[in-house]
């Protein structure tokens, strides 16, 4: 079985050199690519009534974020073509804890150091965080540019 470098994105500018950069390790170890995105069901609130917070839940159909992700995945895989053989990944779910399944059997997980959260000015994403503390394989964390 061929080395599997897995990676992460999410459509941010860090996930695309997260890609770029996994790409190019996949091609140096003659191995595959699996690239994942996962978007989790956001839960917001609805601005009824008066007051912080006040309004009803709101979900979006998972089916919806599903696409999201698989228009997120078709687009990495047109950015990293025909170079190196590439399985892709879109789910609904928390995107730590499908990246850490999806590096089960790989040699490598590489993401970017932030992505989309709303608290993306922060040092180290939570997803980053989460999956060099928990993934079963080596993790690389691509850095933004400086």
């Amino acid at each position: 079985m061929a080395d599997v470098v897995v990676v992460g994105v999410d459509g941010s500018e860090n996930s695309w050199r997260a890609l770029a950069w996994a790409k190019d390790e996949a091609i140096l170890r003659g191995g595959s690519l699996r690239i994942v995105c996962s978007f989790e069901d956001p839960v917001s609130t609805v601005g009824f009534g008066t007051g912080f917070g006040a309004g009803s839940p709101i979900t979006v159909d998972p089916e919806l974020i599903e696409e999201a992700a698989k228009g997120v995945v078709e687009e990495a895989k047109r950015r990293v073509g025909d170079a190196v053989e590439t399985e892709l990944v879109a789910r609904c779910d928390r995107p730590s804890a499908v990246l850490c399944e999806a590096s089960r059997d790989a040699v490598l997980l590489v993401v970017g150091s932030r992505g989309h959260s709303a608290v993306g000015s922060l040092l180290l994403g939570s997803v980053s965080n989460y999956v060099a503390h928990h993934s079963s394989c080596p993790v690389v964390i691509v850095p933004h540019e400086a």
